[in-house]
């Protein structure tokens, strides 16, 4: 827990989008735990699809309020002082499946945030976007900020990406016009408590076959590399962002010292976690709707948010173990 940082807004309001996703409830559940332990008095506006799922993740408190609705035509009447606009579609299938609905969420609902807190004043508003914005660069090289993006926008997965720049783009253009304060971070992929047992998500994979001693099925030969993130180091940073960051800038957030390739991530989950138990099997899928993202190599260079006094603390074991702990909770 950020205590230090978030002494910084004590007393504050702030509103969540995405409130139940990994982001959004391990945000809220920080911020719980620091009013309770500290008095903070931080209050928690909370835009949730369902108030009774919220209320099972977080239980009953004072300091949450909820907003329920879809952020496409969310209604927002609160006056607050931090915005963390983190909902989003995070499953690779949806984003063939369903590319129309993807660009619509990241799009017209990071529009109607905007548009409905532009007059209200306020301190910061923080967009979480993607290490994908910068399409799919083949060498190893380190990749700041400023690092160009290759997309192919004939490719429908791009949807996902090309929507993330278009937000970016969106939050910019915002602040120009309406002088409201943006700040976006750029994670890399992330995991850690709160995974869902039914993830689809290759790291959500990897853990499910260690809970049900499951040999490890690549679909892909496993060659794209990338580094990752705990949900705790990124809530970290995401505070670190919100509170010390000047306005207007993007941060890469991300281990440096978890970039491997995905077959590399299996072995090391395989021996690490199961004594090789289990084994590391390819069998590769062709199939156009698997969503799987082309071959990459997203080497994130993170000295920018480090500049803000963060660092992470998790490699990649103690992520899956958080991960599947919390799994083997919340079975079925």
């Amino acid at each position: 827990m950020c205590t230090s940082i978030l002494h910084e807004i004590e007393n504050k309001k702030i509103l969540i989008t995405g409130a139940t996703g990994l982001i959004g409830q391990n945000i809220i559940k920080s911020i719980l735990k620091y009013n309770i332990e500290y008095d903070g008095n931080i209050q928690i506006y909370a835009l949730v699809r369902n108030v009774d799922k919220a209320e099972r993740i977080f239980g009953l408190s004072s300091y949450i309020k909820y907003i329920e609705g879809n952020v496409i035509d969310a209604e927002i009447d609160c006056e607050v002082d931090y915005v963390i606009h983190s909902a989003n579609t995070t499953s690779s299938k949806e984003f063939v499946m369903h590319p129309v609905d993807t660009i619509s969420v990241a799009v017209d609902g990071t529009r109607n945030i905007l548009e409905q807190i532009k007059d209200k004043n306020i301190t910061k508003f923080i967009y979480l976007s993607s290490m994908e914005v910068y399409g799919t660069p083949q060498d190893d090289l380190k990749i700041n900020e400023e690092h160009s993006s290759n997309l192919d926008t004939m490719q429908v997965r791009s949807c996902y990406p090309e929507s993330k720049r278009m937000c970016e783009n969106i939050c910019i253009a915002y602040a120009s016009q309406y002088n409201i304060p943006v700040n976006v971070i750029r994670l890399t992929q992330t995991f850690g408590r709160g995974v869902a047992y039914s993830d689809g998500r290759v790291f959500a994979e990897f853990a499910r076959c260690v809970i049900e001693k499951k040999n490890i099925v690549l679909k892909t030969k496993g060659k794209t590399m990338r580094s990752y993130l705990s949900v705790d180091d990124a809530v970290s940073a995401i505070f670190h962002v919100l509170v010390k960051a000047p306005r207007n800038e993007a941060y890469n957030v991300a281990n440096e010292q978890t970039y491997c390739s995905i077959y590399e991530m299996a072995n090391l989950v395989a021996d690490k976690l199961t004594n090789n138990s289990i084994e590391v099997k390819i069998e590769e899928d062709n199939n156009c709707n698997s969503g799987f993202a082309p071959e990459l190599h997203m080497n994130l260079d993170t000295t920018k948010v480090k500049q803000l006094g963060w660092e992470p603390k998790n490699d990649l074991i103690n992520m899956y173990i958080d991960m599947i702990d919390y799994m083997k909770k919340h079975i079925g």
